[in-house]
């Protein structure tokens, strides 16, 4: 009898022992999670101030991108949407994959960089051009979009600017989805390159908002009218994503 308390209590402190270990085990590495993010975000936020500094500014009534084109000959654009932390160099790379973990130095970053489809002229001449970017802790890379899915907020905030080596474009948010990562309609550009009319089509009836008027406009503007795509990760279902879309004017 004495040997089965024995033991019982053996039992329990084993048990206790392990119980200790675990939760120290998930202290320590919820601390090293913690940690680790924190180095990420941090790298974000010192690149992209370190970027900031060399945004390109009106000379000639051109953009300079000569610093940035200095650093990596792969940058094809800045894009900045009002409102939101988004304002970021953007990259092409030779396929999809080039910048999603790379950052504008050429290095391994988890964040990855803004980065234009790889099938998309490096110009933006398309009809229908698609940016990629993470979301990274909501605000950072290309989190901010998600704020889109906010009606006041989409409705409050739909301006923004693209500048490329050539050109300077106001941007026109007019769209908000949120879509699996495979829809075509989105995730292929090669498609819209000539058929605006039914990419709006498949945007009025898939949109959670859509502005109705911007729409109208690119419309009657047939033929002329470009349209650049924004697309980050989102949560309502596994690869999900959130996409807005803007019209691009020449100014």
């Amino acid at each position: 009898m004495r040997f089965a308390k024995f033991i019982l209590k053996v039992t329990e402190a084993l048990v206790t022992f392990v119980v200790v270990i675990s939760l120290c085990i998930i202290a320590l590495y919820a601390a090293y999670a913690l940690w680790d993010n924190s180095l990420v975000y941090a790298e974000i936020d010192n690149i992209q101030a370190e970027m900031l500094k060399l945004k390109p500014e009106i000379e000639a009534g051109r953009p300079t991108f000569d610093e940035l084109l200095a650093i990596n000959p792969d940058v094809v654009g800045w894009v900045t949407v009002d409102n939101t932390r988004i304002d970021y160099p953007v990259l092409q790379g030779k396929t999809n994959l080039t910048y999603i973990n790379t950052d504008i130095y050429g290095e391994f970053a988890l964040a990855g960089s803004i980065f234009l489809d790889s099938r998309n002229n490096r110009n933006f001449t398309d009809s229908y051009s698609l940016l990629y970017g993470h979301s990274i802790n909501n605000d950072r890379m290309f989190g901010d979009i998600n704020l889109y899915k906010e009606e006041d907020f989409f409705a409050e905030n739909q301006t923004g600017e693209l500048l490329t080596p050539e050109k300077k474009y106001a941007l026109q948010i007019f769209a908000c989805l949120v879509v699996p990562a495979n829809e075509e309609e989105i995730f292929n550009p090669i498609i819209w390159h000539r058929n605006l009319d039914e990419l709006l089509g498949y945007v009025q009836r898939s949109a959670l908002y859509v502005n109705a008027v911007t729409v109208a406009e690119i419309r009657a503007a047939k033929e002329e009218g470009q349209i650049l795509a924004l697309t980050t990760c989102s949560n309502e279902f596994t690869d999900a994503r959130t996409a807005i879309l803007a019209v691009m004017k020449q100014i």
